[in-house]
């Protein structure tokens, strides 16, 4: 087990008492190791013939039953409940739960699978994000590199719903304010927290424009979802399978387009599963990747998942796209502007610009966005393999050429001085 690259893995275990965490209660970290999630069937609907079905599940049919079944597999296995949440998307209910000693759990996973009451049983992983703050370099910004003033002429993402699943985000914010359309906190049920790592990638995709101050987003008129899966603690950001879960499911139900994961961990059974469910409504997935690792780690490497690396990463992993993502100048904690450098914020550039192609072509597949985020013009074709050009990706989209006679005008200017 890979614990040095957030890998260790943590099982949620069912418990005999029902103890809910309480709001405003931080998440014990060193727990994971000790916890399992179990996953029980919901009910399917009842069929009526004069009713529209969409393959959904009534999450409340049953709960009590389901209820009566973990506590009886809590008092098995010696286990105490932590915490539950519905997950319709997959037909489920999930169970976090705790043992005494993380050295059961391989052996409880085991068993508890074996029981046909049981949908999935798994342990709990926990994530890192994907970035760490460098020195303040004279920057060269990434609005010219992509030339965003004129991008914007064409595309600002209006409309598109974006989830941010992240660390909290400064909702009050300067040049955030009224550009997070809504705030969960899927963590520990508090509210308005501000932590540094989900105010960054909040301020990169969708940071107000024209507006006098700091930065302006990729896609600055999206609606941006901030859902806080992630936490700070000693000096890093972390989360588990559960909060991840939890934010997914929102995300799913609030029927977004665009979902951003600049955050990555072990390959997880759960969320994969959810991706899926995603993937097949259509959502966008935008995933950080590990530099570190050959395929990029998860949930980049998933299938169907857009993997992006900042582009100064000299082994690009699997088949990942690169966009800016060294030294980029964004919204921090306290009202403030920083700079910002890590996968996590090239991450967010093509969150950014994926939502302006879904302003042009909301029903977009997953094969003509990554065309598009693919396509390299001839003046770039000798850059480095799967570096975005935002200007031809919305030149394929929306068929126009403002930002593609800009840069022709510039690779004029640059020829004729």
């Amino acid at each position: 087990m890979n614990t040095g690259r957030a890998a260790a893995l943590a099982l949620f275990i069912l418990g005999a008492a029902i103890a809910p965490r309480m709001a405003g209660a931080a998440i014990d970290e060193s727990a994971s190791g000790r916890q399992i999630l179990v996953m029980l069937r919901s009910a399917p609907p009842h069929f009526r013939p004069d009713l529209s079905y969409s393959g959904s599940y009534d999450v409340r049919a049953g709960r009590d039953a389901r209820m009566r079944i973990a506590e009886a597999l809590a008092t098995r296995y010696d286990l105490s409940i932590v915490e539950n949440w519905p997950m319709p998307a997959l037909g489920v209910e999930c169970f976090v739960m705790t043992a005494a000693s993380g050295d059961a759990i391989p052996r409880i996973v085991a068993e508890v699978a074996q029981d046909p009451r049981v949908e999935s049983v798994q342990a709990m992983n926990v994530f890192h994000v994907l970035a760490h703050n460098d020195p303040l370099y004279p920057l060269q910004p990434s609005a010219q590199a992509w030339h965003l003033a004129d991008v914007h002429k064409i595309a600002t993402g209006r409309g598109v719903e974006v989830a941010e699943i992240d660390t909290g985000v400064e909702r009050g914010h300067p040049d955030l304010r009224g550009g997070v359309a809504l705030g969960r906190d899927f963590v520990d049920g508090r509210d308005d927290i501000a932590e540094l790592h989900g105010t960054a990638v909040a301020g990169i995709i969708a940071a107000r424009a024209d507006d006098g101050l700091g930065v302006a987003g990729i896609a600055p008129e999206s609606r941006l979802l901030a859902l806080r899966a992630c936490w700070e603690a000693a000096g890093r950001a972390v989360c588990n399978s559960f909060t991840i879960a939890k934010a997914l499911q929102f995300a799913l139900d609030q029927k977004v387009q665009v979902i951003n994961l600049s955050l990555g961990g072990p390959r997880d059974r759960l969320l994969a599963r959810l991706l899926d469910a995603a993937l097949a409504r259509g959502v966008t997935v935008v995933g950080a990747a590990d530099p570190a690792l050959p395929d990029g780690g998860f949930p980049a490497s998933h299938r169907g998942v857009l993997a992006v690396a900042a582009d100064d990463v000299h082994d690009i992993p699997g088949n990942a796209l690169l966009a800016p993502g060294r030294d980029i100048p964004t919204t921090v904690t306290e009202g403030r502007w920083g700079f910002v450098t890590g996968s996590s914020f090239a991450a967010a550039h093509v969150t950014g610009l994926v939502a302006l192609m879904r302003e042009l072509a909301p029903n977009l597949t997953a094969r003509e966005i990554r065309e598009a985020l693919e396509t390299r013009p001839a003046a770039t074709a000798g850059g480095p393999r799967g570096a975005v050009d935002a200007c031809a990706a919305i030149a394929r989209i929306g068929g126009v050429c403002a930002c593609a006679c800009a840069v022709a005008a510039e690779a004029k200017s640059s020829s004729f001085p």
